[in-house]
């Protein structure tokens, strides 16, 4: 398996997808409870363009468990699948939940926002964007505003007239 696996990841790499994705199908059909088979899998169906394949298998991956990297992997590929074939409540309610596994995981946050954004949550996508803009740049400029963007992150209906 180990063999088959790595073979599969390195034609990934070279650029092979379909190749790539063949060979995992035939690992899953050998593997079926292999979580990690699994995400690859999914990722390999996402690379190929064929997102509504990936679902079962990153669901499958979840639910059958994966190190922490991994699975802070798995919930932004399905999160992000779930978006980009228009289920925005479903992908809001994966990306939550690895959110709530992984809190301090900016690229979770960051395809969270553009889901609430596809969800016409607006205000909240534009406040978790700039708090994760302000808390991992290392630019100057933003960062000599930080109190600023930290303060009108969650005002910006607000007017401030007298």
């Amino acid at each position: 398996m180990d063999i088959e696996l790595s073979r599969a990841m390195n034609l990934r790499e070279k650029g092979k997808h379909i190749e790539s994705n063949e060979l995992l199908m035939k690992l899953i059909e050998k593997f079926p409870n292999n979580a990690f088979i699994n995400y690859q899998c999914a990722w390999s169906f996402d690379i190929i363009g064929e997102e509504t394949k990936a679902i079962p298998y990153y669901k499958n991956a979840i639910k059958l468990g994966l190190p922490a990297k991994e699975l802070q992997g798995a919930f932004l590929g399905l999160g992000s699948t779930y978006r980009t074939i228009g289920e925005y409540k479903k992908s809001k309610s994966v990306f939550a939940k690895g959110m709530e596994l992984f809190p301090k995981n900016r690229a979770l946050q960051t395809f969270y926002a553009m889901t609430l954004y596809n969800l016409s949550e607006h205000d909240k996508a534009m406040e978790l964007l700039l708090n994760c803009i302000i808390d991992t740049t290392n630019d100057a400029e933003i960062m000599s505003y930080r109190r600023a963007i930290k303060f009108y992150s969650d005002k910006l209906d607000e007017k401030w007239i007298d």
